[in-house]
């Protein structure tokens, strides 16, 4: 069913712009036999919105992955750095933030650790949207941040990595099989910024998956039944992320080669100092406007990646 809405919505999103094109191609014959400034700016709005939708229908053919659709788990953790790297998370949860609402996609965090001094240690959101996971995949991978540190007494330039990982939300659509006995399930209070329930109640819920070492915290909901719920859900996902049984070789695809959160490995700089430019090094995209990037606009590195063909890194 959602292979057939996902042909219908193309069809029908062809059909409104071949349309478009015919209905300005008129209105240009039109033009030409008589001036009306009226028609112009009618061709010209035409024009327009047949751009945009020209935009939509590339970047749904460039998503046909087979969980390009799904829901997705975005996980920042930080790198080398200390205290650097835990205020890069923040920055790069603020990032995806703002790109999160500017694209009007729905998303909670889930699990949420703030660093000793400063920063995050780790933070986890699930996102619900068309073709989140789609999208978010090209962020996968290290992200390496060099500017003048706000925490450095002489002014001196640091440079900071931090881990962006993203696997696709299963919901019901997929079975592992997780024996009780594998799972150790602990509560906690809430460490996180959030409603009048943080704190209160050891509502948090923390699931170690025994075989494999996995470790889900979930502490959002105001329950600790509904977030040991959710933390299931992304166990479940993580596990069949990794590839259990038969599904090793086509989810190792997926997720793309492991690699050190350190020097040599990132996919993007983002350099504060002594100039500023972020380059994307798989891609070789690059944008001066370095507050609009970390404000949340990075469709520019979304689109050349999935332009490019370049599998998950």
């Amino acid at each position: 069913m959602q292979k057939i809405e996902k042909t219908r919505s193309l069809i029908e999103l062809f059909e409104d712009i071949a349309e478009r094109i015919e209905n300005a191609k008129i209105a240009l014959e039109i033009l030409m036999q008589e001036s009306d400034e009226s028609i112009r700016i009618e061709i010209d709005k035409n024009l327009k919105e047949t751009s945009e939708l020209l935009d939509d229908l590339e970047e749904k053919t460039l998503l046909n992955g087979p969980y390009d659709s799904y829901p997705a788990i975005l996980n920042i953790h930080p790198g080398a750095g200390g205290t650097e790297s835990h205020d890069w998370v923040d920055m790069l949860l603020r990032m995806y933030i703002r790109w999160l609402d500017n694209k009007k996609f729905k998303y909670r965090i889930t699990d949420y650790l703030p660093g000793e001094e400063a920063g995050i240690k780790n933070v986890t959101l699930t996102i619900q949207g068309t073709n989140a996971y789609g999208l978010l995949k090209s962020e996968k991978g290290i992200h390496r941040l060099v500017r003048i540190s706000p925490f450095d007494s002489s002014k001196r330039r640091h440079t900071s990595f931090a881990a962006v990982d993203v696997i696709p939300l299963f919901e019901d659509d997929v079975e592992v099989e997780i024996n009780k006995e594998d799972l150790r399930i602990d509560t906690f209070r809430s460490a996180g910024a959030g409603g009048q329930h943080v704190n209160v109640t050891d509502s948090a819920v923390r699931i170690t998956h025994i075989p494999t070492g996995i470790v889900v915290s979930c502490q959002d909901e105001r329950s600790q039944i509904m977030n040991r719920e959710t933390a299931m859900k992304i166990l479940k996902s993580k596990l069949f992320e990794i590839g259990l049984k038969k599904k090793m070789q086509e989810l190792d695809s997926i997720r793309g080669e492991k690699k050190d959160i350190g020097w040599g490995s990132q996919i993007r700089s983002y350099v504060l100092q002594p100039y500023q430019m972020i380059k994307d090094h798989r891609t070789d995209v690059e944008v001066g406007d370095v507050n609009s990037v970390l404000n949340g606009d990075i469709d520019i590195f979304i689109k050349a990646y999935l332009k490019s063909g370049i599998k998950n890194n």
